[in-house]
């Protein structure tokens, strides 16, 4: 994982003005990384800027994570082209690699008011965020040193933007690793330290019913891409 900071400043004195952790995909046609590979990178990002020591204690990114985790848990997905790409390096977060020959790039920024953004991240994309759907051959290669390993199961129910999936699993990694540090800081630690290895699947109808019991799960509000409160994401370890 890959750690910048720089001087994005942000203001705690509005408690009105929402809040959102910025996330960005690195998008190259030359080497597309599939639908899922987006999404464990953006897992693993999300987490990397969370288990920070600058977002913990008394560090620099602190008071801005516990700010945000007190409100609406709000992720916003962007592409990123080119130049655009190297640019948003110089903003405080985390960039990590993920998928099949670490095509999958994302980087998960500290979080911050949703508005004004930084110009780096205003010119980003939002909307209309699609990678190409997985294909046989293509799953990361097993890593027996890399354990413990995260699962994340998305909804077989609703069909959602690669954007819309990566935030949910975003928010899926969180979960699990908020509930990992209470209650097997050590296994949180390790997992870190290999890397926070994420793998996200799409199970059928009955897959999903049989996860049932997943001790993480996701429930999206509905306020884009799904009616209604809809659970997105289930997770475990």
């Amino acid at each position: 994982m890959d750690a910048e900071s720089s001087g994005w400043p942000f203001d705690l004195g509005f408690p009105d003005v929402e809040w959102a952790m910025q996330i960005a995909v690195r998008y190259d046609k030359q080497a597309l990384p599939t639908h899922l590979e987006v999404c464990a990178a953006a897992a693993k990002a999300v987490v990397g800027v969370l288990a920070d020591p600058r977002a913990t204690g008394d560090g620099p990114w602190a008071a801005q994570v516990q700010h945000w985790r007190h409100g609406r848990i709000r992720k916003l997905v962007r592409r990123a082209r080119g130049l655009r790409w190297e640019e948003v390096q110089e903003l405080p977060g985390i960039s990590v690699r993920a998928g099949w020959q670490d095509r999958a790039q994302v980087r998960a920024f500290v979080p911050a008011p949703a508005r004004p953004l930084p110009p780096e991240l205003d010119r980003l994309q939002v909307s209309g965020t699609h990678f190409p759907d997985d294909v046989e051959g293509r799953e990361e290669p097993p890593q027996e040193h890399a354990v413990p390993l995260i699962t994340i199961a998305l909804t077989p129910h609703a069909v959602l933007s690669t954007g819309k999936a990566a935030a949910q699993c975003g928010h899926a990694a969180q979960l699990a690793w908020e509930a990992l540090t209470r209650t097997q800081p050590e296994v949180a630690r390790r997992w870190h330290a290999e890397g926070a290895r994420v793998r996200v699947v799409q199970p059928d109808v009955a897959g999903w019913r049989a996860l049932a019991a997943a001790p993480v799960r996701v429930v999206d509000a509905g306020l884009t891409e799904v009616d209604g409160p809809t659970e997105s994401a289930r997770a475990w370890w």
